[in-house]
């Protein structure tokens, strides 16, 4: 979802010629409001957001996808060095932040990274993340802990589920309980807030 052609059309034409045909853009529209509907429509496994779109903007974009379609993987992207709409976005939903830059074959190897299960955060983000902040004093079980590891290496829901012997549905959630607990609202927030308070070798 971007409100700039050329952009888009850049990752139109790349993506199925550097993936042999593995990714394909099905849709785009620089209409915030209408980027939920889209994403509904098309399914697919990815929707890359520009948080700098016109009104409603992006971080509603981000929140409108993960209600509608919570399967869709959602990326935000911004030109701005500021981590604030970045941080914005994770707590809205988004499962990964990518800097926007001039040239779409920088977005390669992260938006193939995203779509094998992992979490891609710059690292100015990542270190604006890295805060000290109460949730050392939380009090994590050993299946919270176990369930937290597996988030902070990024591993899938049906992964997941498979190691702790459980459904997908419970896991998802143990995860929105995690999440509650450790006062964040992404698995990539709570993999920062884990790596920085200790929580993950407790």
């Amino acid at each position: 979802m971007d409100d700039h052609p050329l952009f888009v059309r850049g990752l139109e034409l790349l993506l199925p010629i550097a993936t042999d045909d593995r990714v394909q853009v099905v849709g785009a529209t620089g209409d915030a409001a209408a980027a939920a509907a889209l994403v509904n429509r098309c399914l697919p496994d990815l929707a890359l957001v520009d948080l700098h779109m016109p009104a409603p903007g992006g971080i509603r974009a981000v929140a409108a996808i993960r209600r509608t379609t919570p399967r869709v993987r959602v990326v935000a992207m911004s030109g701005s060095t500021d981590p604030a709409p970045a941080l914005e976005a994770l707590r809205a939903g988004a499962e990964g932040f990518l800097p926007k830059t001039s040239e779409p074959e920088e977005l390669l190897p992260p938006l193939l990274a995203v779509l094998d299960g992992w979490a891609v955060l710059p690292a100015e983000l990542l270190r604006a993340m890295l805060r000290p902040t109460h949730a050392a004093s939380v009090d994590l079980d050993g299946e919270e802990r176990r369930l937290l590891r597996a988030i902070a290496a990024g591993r899938n829901t049906v992964d997941i589920a498979e190691e702790l012997h459980v459904s997908e549905r419970t896991v998802k959630r143990m995860t929105a309980a995690l999440l509650r607990k450790l006062r964040v609202s992404s698995r990539a927030e709570a993999a920062a807030v884990a790596g920085h308070t200790g929580l993950l070798t407790e």
